[in-house]
């Protein structure tokens, strides 16, 4: 069986010119991304077809990757922020296997050695070697139902340590040139409370990274392996480059930005800081975040990995939506972290809301990033979350008894635009997952689905409104709610006014209601129930500017009372929509 070093030998041979002159170049390079954005689609199309949970099949928490030969990103996913993860993982798998075989598949859902986000993200890479040269590998990340730990579907709003949050698999061999290691996946399987759920959506995921793999390599054949080497080398360097350019147009100067979660989950009294200090100097940038609080109790702990997608993340909506991320742009954009913090956080500090964590370094990130440019600039937006339900009395015949959802918000106004409503903010571009799909497979009904009137921060630009899901249980389950903004809401700039704060409200069976504090976890009797509240975007401007005609669309939408108008706007509205200054 062939095998390629991990490392590059001395006397390595330069790649050939793929054609004889440089505009053939040029073709060929766009050629060969194209091929790879499109094989990346199909990679994300056949594990989202063949997923067994809903976590894959309909929130689509996953991500499918190629590779350079070293772990760099070739052309973003879906799933942006997976993005920066696989460096760190294809980084970690070259330490420990200096010589890899074709057929290999590596996995990992470490946090701190492969830099997944967290425990419940199971990722796999397989190497991709043509002649026995290692030309790159083909990559997927994805959401897995339950890994052990403390509770029923493994993520916790309340752990204390990583080991509280599953099985902890560093980055290994699950295949050995082309043999499936079943001895591997049985021990990970008796950790699982879900294990056909997981051993479903794992060989799925491998059967799609490995198609990547053979796509890939029959790309080289096609093109000649030192072309493929060649123009990913090229698509790297052009990112960089067009960030580089894009970095010159921002004045030089200093901007800091800080932003508080509601708590850690353990230590409900104490907001969690995250702070970004960001120097721009000729065209060099620097993203400070020494400045956040040290690593918390709870699972709001970040890694670089993290950080980083979070920076190139808001670095592109910031510059403009035209540049092409890669692994390139980290050429250009430095990073200073500060030990055992929440954004550089060390083991075995908790990681399971890593993504409320996200979402809010964002906001803080963006906020820096609007003083340098104020015509990108955009308001709070409100916080993703996820909702666990363990069904104790077995749920459905035929059935999983998990059900897990991934919740969408609002995004904050900006300058020139309202937010959306109701959509997945920044980062993942999840799906939230069909009522009929809960109905038809789990023992609940969905009361009430809907947006919540003057929910959006009041702005010149109003943010986006926020929505209300009422469940209505008809078995005994344990809840694990994990949601953010409630204490501090997104915030308006500019003048706007900030969004309504998030919710998380029990119903008992004679219909009393009691607001929970906090993200917890909660055993509920069928008859039972709750209803859950996503926080509105933050405004941008002031609200006195409004056009009127986009208040009186607001008002014939429902989008905004007319008690709510008169007071933010100053409008006097009419009960036919009709709005006078």
């Amino acid at each position: 069986m062939a095998k390629a070093r991990a490392k590059p030998r001395r006397g390595a041979r330069r790649a050939k010119a793929a054609t004889p002159s440089r505009r053939l170049d040029l073709v060929a390079v766009q050629i060969i991304r194209n091929k790879v954005a499109s094989l990346v689609d199909e990679m994300h199309y056949h594990f989202y077809r063949s997923g067994y949970s809903t976590i894959i099949r309909e929130s689509r928490d996953f991500s499918c990757v190629i590779l350079d030969a070293v772990g760099r990103l070739i052309t973003p996913p879906p799933m942006f922020f997976h993005a920066p993860v696989y460096r760190h993982f294809c980084g970690r798998v070259r330490e420990l296997y200096p010589a890899i075989d074709n057929g290999d598949v590596f996995v990992s859902n470490h946090p701190y050695e492969a830099g997944v986000p967290h425990l419940s993200d199971m990722g796999f890479v397989a190497p991709i070697i043509v002649k026995g040269r290692l030309i790159g590998f083909a990559g997927s990340l994805a959401h897995k139902a339950d890994i052990g730990g403390t509770n029923p579907g493994s993520t916790s709003a309340n752990a204390t340590e990583m080991f509280h949050e599953g099985l902890l698999v560093p980055p290994v061999k699950i295949c050995r040139a082309g043999v499936y290691d079943e001895d591997l996946e049985r021990v990970i399987l008796s950790n699982s409370r879900q294990p056909d759920l997981v051993r479903g959506d794992m060989r799925a995921q491998i059967a799609a990274t490995r198609m990547g793999a053979q796509r890939l390599a029959e790309l080289a054949g096609r093109f000649g392996a030192d072309t493929i080497v060649a123009a990913f080398a090229a698509i790297l360097r052009g990112a960089a480059a067009e960030l580089a350019t894009a970095l010159k147009s921002l004045p030089d100067g200093t901007a800091s930005a800080a932003g508080y979660m509601d708590d850690d989950g353990v230590d409900l009294d104490r907001p969690v800081k995250f702070a970004v200090t960001v120097t721009v100097k000729q065209g060099d940038i620097l993203f400070d975040f020494s400045g956040s609080d040290p690593q918390a109790r709870g699972p709001v702990n970040l890694r670089p990995s993290m950080v980083e997608a979070c920076v190139f993340y808001s670095l592109i909506g910031a510059l403009g939506p035209d540049l092409r991320f890669n692994d390139g742009m980290r050429d250009v954009v430095k990073f200073r972290f500060a030990p055992r913090t929440v954004t550089n956080a060390a083991p075995p500090a908790p990681v399971s809301s890593y993504q409320k964590a996200n979402l809010k370094l964002v906001d803080v990130i963006l906020q820096a990033l609007g003083r340098f440019k104020p015509d990108r600039a955009i308001a709070g937006s409100g916080s993703s979350g996820s909702l666990l339900v363990n069904w104790q009395g077995g749920g459905r015949p035929g059935h999983a008894t998990l059900q897990y959802e991934i919740f969408a918000s609002a995004y904050g106004g900006g300058y020139g635009h309202d937010g959306t409503s109701m959509v997945a903010t920044h980062l993942s571009n999840l799906h939230i997952t069909p009522i009929e799909i809960l109905e038809s497979e789990f023992p609940c009904r969905i009361a009430e689905f809907t947006f919540i009137a003057d929910s959006g921060g009041a702005g010149t630009f109003r943010g986006g409104l926020a929505f209300r899901r009422h469940y209505q249980l008809f078995q005994d389950a344990l809840v694990v709610r994990r949601y953010d903004c409630a204490k501090f809401p997104p915030t308006g700039i500019a003048g706007g006014g900030d969004g309504r704060p998030s919710r998380f409200v029990l119903v008992g069976r004679d219909g009393s209601e009691r607001e929970t504090p906090s993200s917890g976890r909660f055993e509920l009797k069928a008859g039972e129930g709750f209803y859950l509240e996503k926080a509105g975007g933050g405004g941008y401007g002031p609200p006195q500017l409004r056009d009127p005609a986009a208040i009186a669309r607001d008002l014939a939408e429902g989008y905004v009372t007319l008690q709510a108008a008169a007071r933010d706007y100053g409008a006097a509205a009419s009960a036919k929509g009709d709005v006078e200054p």
